[in-house]
């Protein structure tokens, strides 16, 4: 786990989780402009992602180990005593949600960006059938068919996210079966079982591996008494890397400001 610290005295805390396949480096612009603003960071890598999967062929991990690791994330948030937000992208927003819905953590906002709950680009072209047959199929490797390309349309943003980390997308029956168990939980959870806070969700028109109108739907069969959707105009899946970002981060700001504003901080 790594901490950037603004300078000077902080209004807020924020922790990011990144999406399957990531790593934290793919997030350095995101974080410099919210360090800029005022906000401390936390962020790492997820189990498996960054330099510890240097190595590894298969992402083959217990999704016990990503919800830990999520929960961890958010208590060095808290540490700081100060009004803590989550960004979530991708399966990050995912994990963040399923994690929200266990432990009841109580967040000044959460921020989600084209969060999986169903997946356009499957893994693998027999997934559907392998995932219905039965454990000995669990170490069955499928290739999830996500590039650079397929997750921004802007060249700057691909360069930024090409590091001595390969982009491997390689994962086991095991793996994708307990993903889509998680997806089908949330989108199937009861309404009133989602803590009320105030929230903030982003899509892209044209992303290429979810499919957004699962996302816009779940929100809307929500209670929140607070929360904002934001479709971005022939974006792609990952917001943070297209040519549109300064757009993007100011409504993200202007969605933190806001809710500290609403629980009485004072923002010049």
């Amino acid at each position: 786990m790594w901490k950037w610290e603004a300078d000077g005295q902080a209004k807020a805390v924020i922790a990011i989780l990144h999406g399957a396949y990531e790593n934290h480096r793919w997030y350095a612009w995101l974080i410099e402009k919210l360090r800029l603003e005022g906000f401390h960071i936390v962020m790492g890598d997820l189990p498996n992602h960054g330099g510890n999967a240097r190595f590894a062929q298969v992402h083959d991990e217990d999704f016990k180990l990503y919800n830990k690791y999520t929960r961890n994330l958010i208590e060095n948030a808290f540490s700081y005593n100060l009004p803590t937000f989550v960004i979530g992208h991708g399966l990050g927003a995912t994990l963040i949600l399923h994690t929200l819905q266990k432990r009841q953590y109580e967040c000044a906002g959460i921020i989600l960006t084209s969060p999986w709950l169903q997946l356009k680009l499957l893994p693998g072209k027999l997934t559907n059938a392998l995932t219905s047959l039965s454990a000995l199929t669990a170490n069955v490797k499928l290739t999830h068919d996500i590039t650079l390309e397929k997750l921004t349309r802007s060249v700057e943003g691909r360069e930024e996210m090409k590091d001595d980390v390969p982009l491997m997308s390689v994962v086991s029956v095991k793996w994708y079966r307990e993903l889509q168990q998680m997806m089908k939980n949330l989108v199937m959870l009861p309404k009133d079982e989602m803590p009320n806070m105030p929230m903030l969700i982003m899509t892209a028109e044209k992303d290429k591996i979810t499919d957004t109108r699962q996302t816009r739907n779940w929100l809307h069969q929500q209670e929140f008494t607070e929360f904002q959707f934001k479709e971005w105009a022939n974006c792609y899946h990952n917001l943070f890397h297209e040519g549109e970002r300064e757009e993007i981060f100011m409504y993200i700001r202007d969605f933190i400001n806001n809710a500290l504003r609403r629980i009485g901080y004072i923002i010049k």
